[in-house]
């Protein structure tokens, strides 16, 4: 498949094609390309840390490999991945605990000193931030980072986690509403 046809097609059209890929060809590496930061930025993001967000990226991109056949195109391509990026960073978190260290800290630091928002400025934000995250559970924590930090909406997060629209703007609410009572000195 010639690289300008590859930069012109679709997503889906690039599934679809690395569907009848026996290997890793061009179609499945253009995708790879695709998403290598997006997916790499929610590991980062859900996980807390590098190397957690390095190891569980390179997962999702073995998932997205071994189950390539498997998109059925009921959902942008895209969503898909990301699906498949949060439930394997839910099972990192889950089987690997709840890592707080120094690597942590350093990790977050640099990520803030990268991120150009007036919040970097203000020291101690991000961290502050993840802290509070980590006092509510799995699927809350995803779903407000995807929400509030990576601009999905209320579609793509119902197809991530199986659940009606509703559900999902119940489960934020009473999400940042849990955020709210355990730090009312911090605006939500």
């Amino acid at each position: 498949m010639p690289e300008l046809e590859v930069i012109e097609q679709t997503d889906e059209q690039l599934a679809a094609e690395a569907a009848r890929e026996g290997s890793d060809g061009p179609a499945f590496v253009a995708l790879v390309e695709r998403f290598r930061q997006r997916v790499w930025r929610i590991c980062f993001r859900l996980l807390g840390n590098e190397q957690d967000a390095s190891d569980a990226a390179q997962e999702v991109f073995l998932r997205l490999f071994t189950h390539r056949t498997k998109f059925e195109g009921r959902s942008k391509y895209g969503t898909w991945v990301h699906a498949i990026a949060v439930r394997t960073c839910l099972t990192f978190r889950r089987g690997r605990g709840r890592r707080r260290s120094h690597e942590d800290t350093v990790s977050h630091e640099r990520w803030e000193m990268e991120q150009p928002t007036q919040e970097a400025s203000r020291p101690g934000l991000a961290i502050d931030l993840m802290r509070m995250l980590e006092t509510l559970d799995e699927e809350d924590r995803a779903m407000l980072i995807l929400k509030y930090a990576e601009s999905y909406d209320y579609e793509e997060l119902s197809e991530i986690f199986g659940l009606s629209v509703s559900a999902c703007k119940m489960r934020l609410l009473r999400a940042r509403e849990k955020l709210q009572q355990r730090f009312p000195e911090h605006t939500l």
